[in-house]
């Protein structure tokens, strides 16, 4: 499992991510999540905005509970679908 390192919000509900093998992207989140249930609040950019690292698993996630998997951010970085809008 490739976990993320560094993640900052970016315009268009995208991510910029760093992983700890060093690769770095661009993913669309809306690519990914519907905006449902625990995805709901990332429609709002200042709350996309309070995206961080979970320490210790290695996720992506936000303050309300919801997260990323590595993998799959990993995997969109690679195929370099993330930076489409």
């Amino acid at each position: 499992m490739r976990n993320a390192v560094a993640v900052r919000a970016l315009r268009g509900h995208r991510l910029s991510v760093e992983f700890d093998d060093g690769v770095q992207g661009v993913v669309n989140v809306a690519r990914l999540v519907r905006f449902t249930g625990v995805f709901e609040r990332l429609q709002d950019h200042a709350f996309l905005a309070a995206v961080g690292v979970h320490q210790e698993l290695g996720v992506v996630c936000w303050p309300n509970g919801a997260d990323l998997d590595s993998d799959v951010l990993h995997a969109q970085v690679l195929r370099g679908q993330g930076d489409l809008s």
